[in-house]
């Protein structure tokens, strides 16, 4: 057993912790910060891009971000302030572009229109009446609207061809947005950040995870026959599904009452170049009755190291796996005394999801063609290839409520920290660890807030409000991101 001490440990080599990673060695270069991963590379869970829809998630398309409430208006609070939070993204991102530390944005980022599309009477109300409310807002400017089938064969021919329904359909186009391979962008931050120092330890398991008489956290990894304990002032447990069982470990009083469902996804691969040749947009629609948001269906134009092809899903599954290398136990395991009549109240009040989720699994590929075919009424299925994406764990809080976003979970004294959850958030990776960075170091941070706002010029201002600043940081970080060529 041999021991380690460092300032921050960051568990998990995914987005989130290359991203908080990045974040502290601008602020605090001289702290020593090592990074645990229980896989042979960076990224090779949830920010894979096999293992998400690659959306940079600032609500131009994601239809459940805005909700239509019971007097008829239209609440659109969330999608302002999921855009906002892509805009800090987009900053942090062209700040280290311009600074020399990432390389070929390109590689990472791609423009890419991002479109909402719908079928039936209320659907359409319910489209038009979001872009009544949205084309007015500077964050969403160029946001455009059509019924006129005509239109939309030039907007979507693929989806236009051989569609032969008579039901009213619209759609909104806004060209600004952008495909992402939060992969590719997690390694270029993770290499960046070994270049300062940082040491990268993969194929190291995290065991156990105690706090110390003093504060601090000892954490015992194990690489192969090594077994090791490191302790940490900080602790950020990054894993995507794997943080539940960690927080859990920690033993804090946050962690408590909190439980985890994990839901896999499917989605349909094309890469016959004459069919994706076809397509070039992200088109997102409403999910169905009873489906979790995360499970909006839509049709993704996707660039994977170089090469284009189409995915269309997600088809939710079941597995009691909480990440993709994870174990079947980890569903039962991570059931507790504490957490027990939250697991039981979720189970009752969620039985709509559970019904859907059975339903996808008894779905065959003639079935998911069927539904394919909303989409694409011309599709083959000799042209799709079934994947399986990444795992979410949805996070069940006291009460068995069910939680469709990201969460962050810390103890009092900001020592240690978990991030749990699923979209938005790799596209918001950057707010919510400047958040984190601002509850977990509250000393700190007044001292930071200089360097932060000089890689964020933005920072502490609502966009929304000041329209003219918004443009320009838009044409800058286009610039630097390279999505104006």
């Amino acid at each position: 057993m041999k021991n380690k001490s460092v300032d921050v440990l960051l568990v998990g080599a995914g987005i989130m912790s290359a991203t908080l990673g990045a974040l502290i060695k601008e602020v605090a270069p001289e702290w020593n910060i090592t990074i645990v991963e229980k896989l042979g590379s960076a990224g090779l869970e949830s920010s894979d891009p096999w293992n998400n829809a690659g959306t940079g998630h600032s609500a131009l398309c994601e239809l459940n971000y805005s909700v239509e409430q019971k007097d008829g208006s239209m609440d659109v609070t969330k999608a302002i302030k999921i855009n906002e939070q892509f805009q800090v993204s987009r900053q942090f991102w062209s700040y280290l572009v311009n600074t020399g530390q990432l390389a070929n944005p390109q590689d990472f980022i791609m423009p890419i229109p991002h479109m909402s599309l719908v079928e039936g009477d209320k659907n359409v109300k319910f489209l038009r009446k979001r872009f009544d409310v949205l084309s007015g807002n500077p964050l969403f400017a160029g946001m455009e609207y059509t019924e006129d089938t005509e239109v939309l064969k030039q907007w979507v021919p693929l989806m236009m061809k051989d569609r032969t329904s008579t039901d009213p359909i619209a759609a909104t186009r806004i060209e600004t947005g952008t495909d992402v391979n939060f992969g590719t962008l997690t390694n270029m931050l993770i290499g960046n950040m070994q270049d300062k120092g940082v040491e990268v330890r993969y194929n190291t398991k995290v065991k156990d995870v105690t706090r110390n008489s003093d504060g601090k956290w000892d954490v015992k990894v194990q690489s192969g026959h090594r077994k090791e304990t490191i302790t940490a002032r900080f602790v950020f447990l990054g894993a995507g599904g794997g943080s539940l069982p960690l927080l859990q470990k920690s033993g804090i009083t946050e962690s408590k009452g909190i439980g985890g469902f994990p839901i896999s996804g499917l989605f349909m691969v094309c890469k016959n170049p004459e069919i994706v040749k076809e397509h070039h947009a992200k088109v997102y629609s409403k999910a169905k009755i009873g489906a979790p948001p995360m499970s909006v269906p839509h049709l993704d134009t996707r660039v994977i190291d170089g090469e284009e092809s189409l995915l269309y899903g997600p088809f939710a599954g079941f597995s009691p796996k909480f990440l993709k290398t994870g174990s079947f136990l980890d569903l039962p395991l991570s059931v507790k005394p504490h957490n027990l009549v939250t697991m039981l109240l979720a189970a009752l009040k969620e039985f709509g999801l559970v019904k859907y989720l059975v339903g996808q699994l008894l779905l065959n590929d003639k079935k998911r063609l069927e539904d394919l075919h909303n989409f694409v009424p011309s599709a083959k299925l000799e042209d799709w290839d079934l994947l399986v994406a990444g795992q979410r764990v949805q996070v069940i809080k006291k009460g068995g409520n069910l939680q469709f976003g990201t969460e962050v979970v810390h103890a009092a004294d900001g020592s240690i920290a978990a991030l749990l959850g699923a979209s938005p958030g790799a596209s918001v990776a950057v707010d919510v660890m400047l958040n984190l960075m601002k509850d977990c170091f509250p000393q700190e941070y007044p001292t930071w807030e200089g360097k932060i706002k000089e890689m964020i010029p933005t920072y502490g201002i609502k966009l929304e409000q000041n329209p003219d600043l918004l443009k320009q940081i838009q044409a800058e970080t286009d610039k630097a991101l390279k999505l104006n060529l």
